[in-house]
């Protein structure tokens, strides 16, 4: 009867199916699900033709499969509703998809910004009284993991009165994970409590030290190019920034924000330090320790 594709977040994507067969008048959960090594054409062929009791249908989770043509065309003329869990397929299958039935996208959130909206807009669709700054902690403490929002917004809603930060983070019980950006904003900026905060929670989280050494050794080599592109220039935007650089976006418009806090003298301080710092890491001093005492000195 019909072939629908369901791409994207797998989490939205599996959502959006449970709802569209729904207002198609299908139960999802009397539907048969066939998963992983199930998923061939022996064993699907029982579910693709109508039952004694209705019209049926057939939910088949491509995670982890590469369907061949010919388990796409018998998905395709099959006298059933035909639901397909499809995160990324390649081109050439979603031109079937597009050819046989209908596609239906549930892109995931891109950036924290629009994971914070994402939270938003469910807690007011369930009428949970959640304010915009715990929605914010919810999208820092669990990124793109929206099912992990989710459940946890479903705890939220036994709970009483409006929902503000703190009253979240109690019943969450998770702090948020470093951000190597904000701990170098943090630093540069002269507040080494919240730097050296962010550090501690980037390594809690299990983040080598010495990759994040590397990470300082790559940030800084940015901020560098960006302070000798304001010396050089006046005014920089983060486009022009990213494009000099040869990087995207997103770390470019980060690079400007510290480098517009720094002169040459103090960046070459910076650098000196820092190089220091990973020959002290090198010669075996503890790697927690020496990152500690880095970020407290990049802060003066």
């Amino acid at each position: 009867m019909a072939l629908l594709a369901f791409t994207g977040n797998r989490f939205l994507a599996d959502e959006t199916l449970r709802d569209t067969l729904r207002a198609r008048g299908l139960e999802p959960r009397a539907l048969p699900r066939v998963g992983g090594e199930e998923v061939t054409a022996e064993a699907l062929r029982p579910h693709l033709s109508p039952g004694l009791f209705g019209d049926g249908g057939v939910i088949v989770d491509f995670e982890g499969i590469k369907p061949d043509k010919a388990l796409l065309e018998l998905l395709a003329a099959a006298a059933v509703t035909v639901a397909v869990l499809d995160e990324a397929p390649p081109a050439t299958r979603l031109k079937v998809y597009e050819k046989s039935g209908e596609v239906v996208a549930s892109p995931a959130p891109a950036r924290p910004g629009d994971v914070t909206g994402w939270v938003v807009q469910r807690a007011k669709k369930t009428r949970l009284p959640l304010e915009r700054e715990a929605a914010a902690y919810l999208a820092e403490v669990f990124g793109p993991d929206l099912a992990g929002i989710a459940g946890e917004l479903n705890k939220l809603a036994l709970l009483d009165g409006p929902l503000d930060r703190a009253t979240v983070q109690r019943v969450v019980g998770r702090e948020p994970p470093g951000d190597s950006f904000a701990m170098l904003g943090a630093a540069t900026a002269g507040r080494p409590g919240e730097a050296v905060t962010q550090l501690r929670r980037l390594l809690a989280s299990g983040e080598d030290p010495f990759k994040l050494m590397g990470a300082v050794v790559w940030q800084y080599s940015l901020v560098a190019r960006c302070v000798a592109l304001l010396q050089e220039e006046g005014r920089v935007t983060e486009a022009a920034a990213a494009q000099r650089l040869g990087v995207k976006p997103f770390p470019a418009k980060k690079a400007l924000e510290v480098a517009r806090r720094l002169n040459e003298a103090r960046m070459r301080a910076h650098l000196a330090r820092i190089l220091d710092a990973d020959l002290h890491m090198k010669r075996g001093l503890d790697p927690a320790t020496v990152l500690e005492r880095l970020i407290v000195q990049l802060s003066v």
